[in-house]
């Protein structure tokens, strides 16, 4: 570790918070019978709707492959509803699914923001917050080093 600069652990870091708060998410969400995944799907069309599958693709973290196989799921296990209109497929979410989300997402950012309220106070939260998005937004415009 002794060769690593403070970039690559704090990556590091920010990839081992991520997988494991993922995976307690997952395990926390069970009880809804959901994933970390889908519920992040299901707000984006919650907040969005109606929106197309493209649409909905560029908001979430799920692959545009994912993404398809995961609507068909849901639609199928009538979470959300796809609609037709002239050339356009719009998907909204089933009324049942509306009062599901009433009642997980309240408890799932409990949960998530637990992980900052136990350990940080509101302005170290704060200056993370601002922090990462500024990271954030730098990698968004950041190229990849040639070949």
């Amino acid at each position: 570790m002794r060769n690593n600069t403070i970039g690559s652990l704090i990556w590091l870091r920010l990839m081992r918070f991520t997988n494991q708060s993922n995976q307690m998410s997952n395990e926390f969400l069970k009880r809804f019978d959901l994933t970390t995944a889908q519920f992040d799907v299901l707000m984006q069309i919650r907040i969005y709707q109606p929106l197309t599958q493209m649409e909905l693709a560029e908001k979430v973290t799920v692959t545009q492959g994912g993404i398809s196989r995961m609507l068909s799921r849901l639609e199928k296990e009538g979470y959300i509803v796809r609609k037709q209109d002239w050339k356009t497929k719009t998907i909204n979410l089933s009324a049942e699914t509306e009062a599901i989300l009433d009642q997980v997402m309240p408890e799932q950012l409990a949960f998530q923001s637990s992980f900052f309220d136990d350990v940080l106070n509101e302005e170290e939260q704060q200056i993370l917050y601002t922090l990462l998005t500024r990271v954030h937004k730098h990698s968004q415009k950041k190229e990849l080093p040639p070949k």
